[in-house]
């Protein structure tokens, strides 16, 4: 089992927070660290001291650390046009020796978008919009060197593109495609994405939402046509303890109401935990991406590296 930290810093963390964590993530034996992609906190708390842009942050992570992966869970599709997302994100691939991961959405928390001017279209506009950015970020990845490439969409046109700069990762870093939707997420990560994820949601449910994609996956021929599989992943919300009561401290930012839809965390012991992710791989999760909520907090990180990494094997 691949095991990642997802971290939320818009809840408040400044570059350092992160650095400091992305370090001890690596050290710690985990796989890699990604990141949300919002310019706002989601409750009453301002997320003191502000935002962090999160391919500014990444770019400068990638320098700064050598062996975990780095990505987002999820870029908005709303925030960049992209043309120059794709530049972006090959770039960082780039500073990082290939190690970048693209979890790109179309966006859903409208109320960041009104604080900051970004313009929020109806939900069917938007997943059109990812749609379009999907096959122009993929298409500029692949377009040999020396050749140009055009794309005409509704949302979207570009003329001549001279498809540079190349990411390491060839054809392209990994794009992350997931959530909860019932048709056009499962469609959108048949065609384009090279992963799965379904976030924070209970195992039943996310077994569900790996039914539908495999069915995609046979309706769009992606065997057919040579794609590997889908890697499939799973969200955990997670707060355990070396007690029930550390772990209940953990727990509580849970309690606090947020924009967040309803989730299934873990909260208890590190055996919990390992039997979560048994359950998650039983359906067929190779990949787990743990949602840790105070990045001030490393003995959480350091608990999960010591007593859940060592007891995760391929058999898991």
């Amino acid at each position: 089992m691949r095991v990642s930290v997802f971290t939320e810093p818009h809840r408040g963390a400044s570059y350092d927070d992160q650095l400091r964590f992305a370090r001890l993530v690596e050290a710690a034996g985990f796989e890699g660290f990604l990141r949300a992609d919002h310019y706002q906190s989601m409750g009453a708390d301002p997320g003191l001291p502000g935002p962090t842009d999160a391919w500014l942050t990444l770019a400068a992570l990638a320098r700064e650390t050598t062996r975990i992966r780095l990505g987002t869970l999820v870029t908005s599709a709303t925030f960049r046009l992209p043309g120059p997302l794709a530049v972006m994100v090959a770039q960082v691939d780039q500073m990082s020796g290939g190690r970048i991961e693209l979890g790109i959405g179309a966006g859903w928390f409208e109320r960041e978008h009104r604080s900051y001017g970004i313009p929020f279209p109806a939900v069917g506009e938007r997943f059109d919009r990812l749609a379009e950015q999907l096959e122009v970020i993929t298409g500029l990845w692949r377009t040999p060197v020396g050749d140009s490439y055009t794309f005409i969409g509704d949302h979207y046109r570009l003329v001549d593109a001279p498809a540079l700069p190349k990411p390491v990762q060839v054809p392209g870093p990994p794009i992350i495609v997931g959530g909860r939707g019932p048709k056009r997420t499962p469609d959108l990560a048949a065609r384009y994405a090279d992963e799965f994820n379904m976030p924070f949601k209970s195992v039943d449910e996310t077994a569900e939402a790996y039914e539908r994609v495999r069915e995609a996956c046979d309706r769009v021929g992606r065997a057919e046509s040579g794609r590997a599989p889908l890697v499939l992943s799973a969200g955990i919300v997670v707060a355990i303890g070396r007690t029930d009561a550390e772990a209940e401290r953990r727990a509580a930012p849970l309690h606090v109401a947020s924009a967040l839809p309803p989730e299934s965390p873990v909260i208890g012991s590190p055996a919990e935990l390992v039997e979560r992710i048994g359950e998650f791989a039983a359906i067929g999760a190779t990949r787990v991406h743990l949602r840790l909520i105070d990045l001030a907090d490393l003995d959480h990180l350091e608990l999960i590296g010591s007593e859940v990494l060592p007891q995760l094997d391929g058999d898991q």
